[in-house]
């Protein structure tokens, strides 16, 4: 095979990892191999001959290696037509090349403006727009494939294909990544005309909602502060949709708290929920109020996980899982009896993204919308009944308040001693939920007598609150704005209750 008509390589790579093997193996088949700056200086200190692409070029790289493949013979060499470009590429001097390994400066680790790569995707939309001709790599996992492929006599038309389509959905996602960095340290001036975000595949799931249906977990690239989608399992069965589902619910809910708190969640609702001194106190609180919806349930804390909470979690209950920023070596003993149950960290729940995105689908369509943030202090409650709450009601308040926000409309909260004692979700009455709130709290033994109460949105009607303060409720957290207001603040004034309006609704469908 003359020099002229040798099979050629393009390596240029961040992720250096399984470089100098390929290039090794490449050469042994006869590749020819160009390469740039420090890919070409690691395949050379390997021992293996390359040539620099500001070689091949006749162009040396400028600016600091911001311009280096940007070039006809680079681009050329990718775009070229069998039978088609042939005597363009000879008058220029082009020589094809057949195979590309190229990925990304690590902006989505890394994020910052000189680790925004142009030169990359530009050779990797040329290489993938060519797959006729030209296979194009960009994840080191299919390195062991294309090399397979070139031992049985070649790259296959539907391969290169594949890895043409994995290809533009690498530079789409790295695209989207930049979009969404820059949109992020942009004065926003409304939703923008076209949306982008990126998404890449964290795991196959078994099913969906249900086991007829095809399900996926994506995750958002960057991925931002730590959540559900970059916790890491570390023992348990494969997650379920339904199980991520609802650890995102119980991980969001539990993080508002600055104290110790956990959260229990079943079905996408809150069924029990409490602050305390430890987390083993804070589990036991949070489970008490309806042990039988915590039944293979999800829990979440916002601090580490001990021996003592463990052995209370596993004397008591069913998990499906259980999330938590840490767990403590001894903890991790005793849930290794548990094998089935998943454990998911998420190491220190640091604050996140002050425009942070969430999204729905609908059919034909997606909705998207900040996430709900929203959060009060004591001196922004607006009180408007003749008694005033108490410092220990207002404590009381605003942790239903923020449990209240995670719980689906008509949300009733419950709460008393900075835990829940009845929680009513997602009926189409709040007079409903109310009941059902009371009903829970009975159910338990606990009461509702003293407690106070939250709802995520205003009282049409008296009736809702009559329902309340018919178990002794002494306190009411709500947003205010109904034309009955003054009614609903009469019935409050007749038992002698305190009330606050939040001026903020926290519907969740």
């Amino acid at each position: 095979m003359t020099q002229q008509n040798a099979r050629r390589a393009l390596l240029s790579v961040s992720d250096k990892t399984g470089i100098v093997e390929l290039a090794r193996e490449l050469a042994a088949q006869g590749y020819e191999l160009v390469s740039t700056g420090g890919t070409a200086r690691a395949l050379a200190g390997a021992g293996l001959a390359v040539t620099e692409v500001a070689r091949e070029t006749g162009f040396p790289e400028i600016m600091d290696g911001r311009v280096k493949t940007l070039h006809p013979k680079v681009h050329g060499a990718l775009l070229g037509r069998t039978g088609v470009d042939d005597a363009v590429m000879r008058e220029h001097g082009i020589r094809p090349i057949d195979l590309v390994v190229v990925n990304l400066y690590p902006f989505i680790e890394t994020p910052s403006v000189e680790n925004i790569d142009v030169g990359g995707p530009a050779m990797l939309r040329a290489a993938a727009k060519n797959h006729a001709r030209v296979a194009v790599v960009v994840d080191p996992a299919d390195y062991r494939v294309v090399l397979d492929a070139l031992k049985a006599g070649g790259v296959p038309e539907d391969l290169r294909r594949r890895l043409a389509a994995k290809t533009f959905a690498h530079t789409a996602l790295y695209d989207a990544a930049v979009a969404g960095w820059l949109r992020e340290r942009t004065s926003p001036e409304g939703w923008p005309e076209s949306f982008v975000t990126g998404l890449k595949k964290r795991q196959d799931l078994r099913y969906g909602e249900n086991p007829h249906q095809f399900a996926a977990f994506y995750a958002e690239s960057p991925s931002g502060a730590p959540s559900i989608a970059t916790a890491e399992q570390i023992q348990g069965k494969e997650l379920s949709y339904n199980n991520i589902a609802d650890a995102d619910t119980a991980l969001e809910c539990v993080r508002q708290f600055d104290g110790i708190a956990c959260v229990i969640v079943k079905h996408a609702n809150p069924c029990g929920a409490a602050l305390a001194g430890s987390t083993k106190d804070a589990y036991l609180a949070a489970y008490e109020p309806d042990p039988t919806s915590a039944f293979g349930g999800i829990i979440a804390f916002n601090r580490g996980v001990d021996a003592a909470t463990a052995a209370a979690i596993v004397e008591r209950q069913f998990v499906e899982v259980i999330v938590a920023p840490d767990y403590a070596p001894d903890a991790l003993a005793i849930f290794a009896a548990r094998q089935n149950v998943r454990l998911l960290r998420t190491g220190p729940l640091a604050g996140r993204s002050p425009f942070a995105i969430e999204y729905r689908s609908v059919a034909g369509g997606l909705l998207a919308q900040s996430r709900d943030d929203g959060h009060l202090e004591a001196d922004q409650l607006k009180c408007v009944t003749r008694r005033a709450p108490s410092a220990a009601e207002t404590a009381d308040l605003l942790f239903a308040w923020r449990i209240c926000k995670y719980v689906k409309s008509n949300a009733i909260v419950f709460v008393k001693n900075g835990r829940t004692v009845g929680i009513g979700a997602g009926q189409t009455s709040r007079v409903v939920s109310t009941r059902i709130a009371a009903m829970k709290a009975a159910d338990a033994k606990l009461g509702v007598a003293g407690s106070v109460m939250a709802s995520d949105a205003f009282f049409p009607f008296r009736d809702g609150l009559d329902a309340a303060l018919e178990h002794g409720v002494r306190a009411v957290i709500q947003p205010g704005g109904s034309l009955r207001d003054a009614e609903v603040i009469a019935a409050a004034d007749e038992r002698d209750v305190a009330m606050v309006f939040t001026g903020m609704r926290h519907f969740r469908h």
